[in-house]
């Protein structure tokens, strides 16, 4: 009997290698796309402007040249991008209404409204406590100075219950379409527990798209009649795109309006989407292209793949951290292209959008890469945790 037990575990941990063996195959068959290109560099911007945990960079699209730096703690901080030199000055302080409790919770979203320079309208998402929930809102500046919110103009949009205290999403943005569209996690724990990414009846593991044109305490928004889900009594009509675990960090390619998402993953696979009209992305029934619930055998019909995935497990990457389509004008090495990132391997990649295949490895850096931004120019910013502001460099 100890023979035949021995047997059967000595075949079982044989299988195991062989199916792990074809895993890692794949996985490496996925790596031998990636090229590596150092026709680029990085470089250290704006020495004066500190802040701590860093997450998001912007610029308000009014012609100032301003840009707009997010900290998770709860401030935003305004500058001159024309000014490398510039010293930073507080913008907006919400840290007496956002929680942190959790390494994902904080001040994590920044958009500013497109007629910004007449209405001065700006928006952020933030959790809060007490109940754990997310919080869209919306803020204008003072009267008498408009280099300063007014913190008591504030206008809930919308609170999202939050399960958990991970996966809360983070990114807000307005389209060319004029609407708002805003990540949001699946809610949290691990693997989705309460399968909140497929339930189109919850806002958790989506992206969704509001009109916010007229806001007003009673009416803070309206949905767009083409929403895909309008006429879906079963699904919440804000709904854009769903299946997603959670879109850190998503953009809109200004040359064509395609919207991209770097969606994190579970534990083995990063992704990057292109997000479609209702498009379902898989979570949690896929992680990538890999069945995830149940493990093998999954229904993967009227499901999107991912544009490129890359793998997480036993190496350093762990988090996938989703850019900017480059419309600059002085790095020409990466015109057209997707800009993405990791958070644990510090390594910056570009995608060809017109070509999957054709994946670059920029920069290996040290760099704990929250975030991406854009300046006023089209040039792509890279945020990290080393509380430094990062930039392409050119001449």
């Amino acid at each position: 009997m100890k023979n035949k037990v021995n047997f059967y575990w000595i075949f079982g941990v044989f299988l195991a290698f062989i199916v792990y063996g074809l895993l890692d195959q794949r996985i490496s068959e996925n790596a031998q796309k990636i090229t590596i290109d150092n026709s680029v560099e990085i470089e250290v911007v704006f020495p004066n402007v500190i802040s701590e945990r860093m997450v998001y960079l912007t610029h308000s699209g009014d012609n100032s040249k301003k840009l707009f730096l997010v900290s998770q703690k709860g401030k935003i901080l305004a500058f001159d991008g024309a000014d490398k030199y510039d010293e930073a000055e507080l913008f907006l302080d919400i840290s007496h209404k956002t929680t942190t409790s959790g390494n994902e919770e904080g001040l994590l979203g920044l958009a500013f409204d497109p007629d910004y320079s007449v209405n001065q309208r700006f928006f952020v998402y933030y959790s809060a406590a007490n109940p754990r929930r997310s919080v869209l809102s919306m803020f204008t500046t003072q009267d008498s100075n408009k280099n300063k919110a007014d913190i008591d103009s504030e206008i809930v949009i919308l609170e999202i219950p939050q399960p958990y205290k991970n996966h809360n999403g983070g990114s807000i943005a307005f389209g060319p379409d004029g609407n708002l569209y805003i990540g949001v996690g699946d809610g949290g724990s691990a693997g989705d527990p309460r399968n909140f990414a497929q339930n189109k009846n919850s806002f958790l593991g989506k992206i969704l798209r509001i009109n916010v044109a007229d806001v007003s305490k009673s009416i803070p928004y309206k949905i767009p009649a083409d929403n895909p889900f309008v006429n879906d009594s079963d699904a919440k009509r804000e709904i854009w795109a769903f299946g997603l675990r959670n879109p850190w960090r998503f953009s809109f390619d200004s040359a064509n309006g395609d919207l991209w998402a770097g969606d994190v993953g579970q534990s083995d696979y990063e992704e990057i989407n292109l997000i479609n009209r209702g498009g379902n992305y898989g979570w949690n029934v896929m992680e990538g292209t890999y069945c995830y619930k149940p493990k093998q055998s999954c229904d993967q019909s009227n499901l999107e793949n991912p544009v490129f995935e890359y793998s997480s497990r036993g190496n350093t990457n762990c988090s996938i951290i989703g850019g900017y389509v480059y419309r600059g004008s002085k790095v020409p090495d990466i015109k057209g292209k997707y800009i993405f990132g990791d958070y644990c391997s510090g390594k910056i990649w570009s995608l060809d959008p017109q070509s999957s295949e054709d994946v670059k490895l920029l920069i290996d850096s040290s760099l704990k890469i929250t975030s991406f931004g854009q300046g006023y120019d089209g040039e792509i910013y890279i945020i990290s945790m080393k509380n430094k502001i990062h930039r392409f460099k050119f001449d």
